[in-house]
Order: structure tokens, then sequence, then C-alpha cells
């Protein structure tokens, strides 16, 4: 299996589907079935080497805790590819598109099949942290 290198990003206000068939990190990207790679807005994880970047809120948990927390959200993992990327099967979200996050990722609310909101489920797994630059006025029920 391998993943495809470029996807276009949803433009800004777009609802969208994505059915998540991979995930790299807490915080994104998620790799869609339907072509976007999702950045979960509002929220900030460690990068996979650990460090957090410049101007960013830096959590105290780990990037694979962050991560195994995201991908059990989607159902648990379906196995690993080489460039350590897990594959999950996770029933589609429905996302509205913040636009760019940078390269070919879509920044983006999305909210799971159960109803819940994927950045406000994240947050309350206490392995990312809320980013206010991008929260805005998005709101957790």
């Amino acid at each position: 299996m391998f993943l495809t290198l470029a996807a276009a990003v949803v433009a800004a206000g777009q609802s969208f589907t994505c059915t998540p068939t991979h995930v790299w990190d807490g915080d994104g990207p998620i790799w869609c079935a339907e072509g976007p790679h999702i950045r979960i807005s509002g929220i900030a994880a460690r990068e996979m080497d650990g460090t957090c970047r410049t101007n960013q809120p830096c959590p105290p948990a780990t990037a694979l805790e962050a991560r195994d927390r995201l991908v059990s959200l989607f159902g648990g993992p379906r196995g690993t590819i080489p460039t350590g990327h897990v594959i999950v099967s996770a029933p589609a979200m429905h996302c509205r598109s913040e636009g760019s996050a940078g390269g070919s990722r879509t920044a983006a609310w999305c909210t799971l099949a159960s109803g819940a909101d994927l950045s406000c489920a994240m947050v309350r797994t206490g392995t990312v942290l809320r980013w206010d630059r991008y929260w805005k006025n998005h709101r957790c029920r």
C-alpha cells in the first residue's frame, strides 16, 4: 500500500467528506479516501521527532501518545506502512475547510460519525493543546 503524495487543498468554507485511511501524528495529517490530507484545526501536538514548532503550544504528551489517541478515535490501528503512517478504517467524517495548512494539507474542523467534534475530542484526551490563534470562535459541546 502507498500514499498519494499530491492532494488538492479544499477551498476555505467548503464542506467535504473524509473517510480516514492513514494518520501521521496527533494533529494530522489525516489521509482521506476522497483525496484531501487534513490538518486538524485549532489544536497543536508534538511533531513525531518529539519537538514542538516555534510559536505553537507545546503539550506535555509525546507525539506517539497523541497519535495513538487520534487513531483510537478512528477505531484503532489496522497496521502501519514503511513511512510510519498508521492505517485506520473509520466511518466518514464531515469536515469544513479553513483553507490551506501549508503544502497539500487542508486545515479543517471535522465531526466524527458519532457526532463528536474531532478537535474537541482530541483536546479532551489531554494529548494535544488548544491553539488559540486558530481556535477562533469554535465551541465544544
